[in-house]
């Protein structure tokens, strides 16, 4: 998302500086409750606008991949085109429920950054956090209460950032295991901060209690720089490149990259790794895997990638973009800001990081040629850092220009916002904005229902009476026209802080927020 977002940083960021008054906005949450609103919640609409008719988007359904769990259920991005969409619909609106369940404690936020589902129990697979812990959680879809859990190695980020006072540093990292995916046996595949890449199943024990085991362990240290901070040691003398994004490509191989520009891969029948990486470039991205390799957005250009005959990534073509002239507010590095998505068979999706106005880029991927480069938004407000949503020949875009983290963003504030649509033509020679929305969704990865076309938002209007009200927000996908908002909470607590919606097959959205995890879904 589109990368994991800072709200894997914010816990660590709270975990540092937290003290007595130190963060007076937030109030903890008591444990196994719901995530506790803030002022305001009784002078602000519960629900605006009515129920959504289902009307389906054009296109043709994304492919599985072979060596990943079904679309919609495996991983942030949906799939592994990171087309963002599912082919289930979310809330249409109908007499919506709200329900929450916090994943905080003390003065630290407990935000749930990555849902998935495993197909034959029907739980959620989710990374969380916890102050500095980060934490694989097995949760039940309808109470959204914990299973089973198991502890993750804290990020090296965090040191830094304590021993520097520069929250930068852990507000700008995205390693830590949320960019994993489930493969087709329900295990999560992930890749830790201790330079391990795991795959983990879920069972139940003989006292009849969920639990995670490890199933298989790769050591990529060997092949990765790992002098890192540590608490003992936080002044390193060496580089330190932990694993960012992880998944499979078509012919089995699970690909990693790294932010420092390190691109590998593991043959997971036999262990071995292969690696290359790309000089004086960086990797903040997921990545997307087709039929035809492999995706990848540095911060200098947009690759595709196939394996060679040993498994090692070899650059098929190479597409530099306009990285523009330095970090936009709101962004983790100075490019783009976004996953690969891949539209159908012929073409690849991405922005550029262009002074003024950013453009949505189009490039075929048969051999990288640019099909159209169309800007978006506002003059010296245009910028996001999440990934596009693509279906059929139909891109969604969202503006996050300003949004850094949910410390920053003040009592009744909101960055300049917007939503667009950008199509690509028929003939495939260019490309056109459809509509423009002025809906605020401030840092969430948005995601679309095809059968319901719907385009899901979480947005937060200003407000002079400094209330912050968040609320899960459906646009028509066709016209661009809100179909309805549904008020999940007030308060600091409910600031997603970058975590994605998440669909669930029985129709429920998901978000994480700093408080915990929260439900939309509709009663009978």
């Amino acid at each position: 998302m589109s990368r994991i977002r800072r709200c894997l940083a914010a816990g660590a960021v709270l975990a540092a500086v937290a003290a007595p008054g130190a963060v007076p906005a937030l109030t903890a949450p008591a444990a196994a409750a719901p995530v506790p609103d803030g002022p305001g919640r009784g002078l602000v609409p519960a629900y605006l606008g009515a129920p959504a008719t289902p009307r389906p988007m054009a296109g043709t359904p994304i492919p599985a991949n072979p060596h990943q769990g079904p679309v919609g259920l495996s991983s942030m991005h949906a799939d592994s085109h990171a087309s963002d969409t599912y082919p289930f619909s979310g809330p249409l609106g109908r007499r919506p429920q709200v329900l929450s369940e916090a994943k905080a404690g003390g003065l630290l936020p407990g935000l749930c950054s990555t849902v998935t589902f495993a197909r034959r129990t029907g739980l959620i697979v989710a990374q969380c956090t916890q102050g500095a812990n980060f934490t694989l959680r097995l949760i039940d879809p309808k109470t959204l209460k914990d299973l089973a859990t198991f502890r993750l190695p804290p990020r090296p980020s965090t040191v830094t950032a304590v021993v520097t006072a520069d929250f930068d540093k852990v507000l700008t990292d995205t390693s830590g295991g949320a960019y994993y995916y489930l493969d087709p046996r329900d295990r999560a595949v992930l890749a830790d901060s201790a330079f391990h890449l795991r795959r983990f199943a879920h069972e139940k024990g003989p006292d009849g209690t969920w639990r995670f085991t490890v199933t298989d362990d790769w050591d990529l240290s060997g092949h990765l720089p790992h002098d890192c901070a540590t608490w003992t040691n936080p002044w390193p003398k060496g580089e330190c490149d932990p694993v960012t994004a992880v998944g499979p490509d078509w012919g089995g191989l699970i690909w990693w990259i790294t932010r420092n520009g390190r691109i590998g891969t593991v043959d997971p029948g036999t262990g071995t790794v292969r690696a290359i990486r790309l000089p004086g470039e960086g990797i903040q991205n997921s990545f997307a895997a087709g039929e035809d390799g492999v995706s990848i957005v540095s911060d200098h250009a947009l690759y595709r990638l196939r394996a060679g005959r040993d498994g090692t990534p070899e650059i098929v073509w190479r597409a530099p973009y306009d990285r523009g002239s330095g970090r936009k507010p709101g962004q983790i590095d100075q490019g783009s800001g976004t996953t690969p998505t891949l539209l159908g068979t012929e073409y690849v999706a991405i922005t550029d990081n262009a002074d003024d106005r950013m453009n949505v880029l189009v490039h075929r991927r048969s051999d990288g040629r640019r099909v159209c480069a169309v800007p978006v938004f506002r003059s010296g407000a245009s910028a996001t850092d999440n990934s596009l949503v693509g279906y059929g020949r139909s891109l969604f875009v969202e503006n996050n220009h300003g949004y850094r983290n949910f410390f920053e963003l003040p009592p009744g504030g909101s960055p300049a916002g917007g939503v667009s649509r950008v199509d690509v033509d028929a003939d495939g020679r260019g490309c056109r904005t459809v509509w423009e929305s002025a809906e605020r969704s401030p840092s969430t990865v948005a995601k679309a229902s095809v059968p319901a076309g719907l385009l899901y938002l979480y947005t937060k209007e200003p407000r002079r009476d400094l209330i912050d009200a968040w609320y899960l927000t459906a646009v028509d996908v066709h016209t661009g026209r809100t179909v309805y908002k549904v008020l999940t909470g007030t308060g600091k607590w409910f600031d997603n802080n970058w975590a994605p919606i998440t669909l669930g097959p029985d129709g429920t959205a998901y978000v994480g927020v700093v408080g915990g995890l929260v439900a939309v879904r509709d009663r009978p």
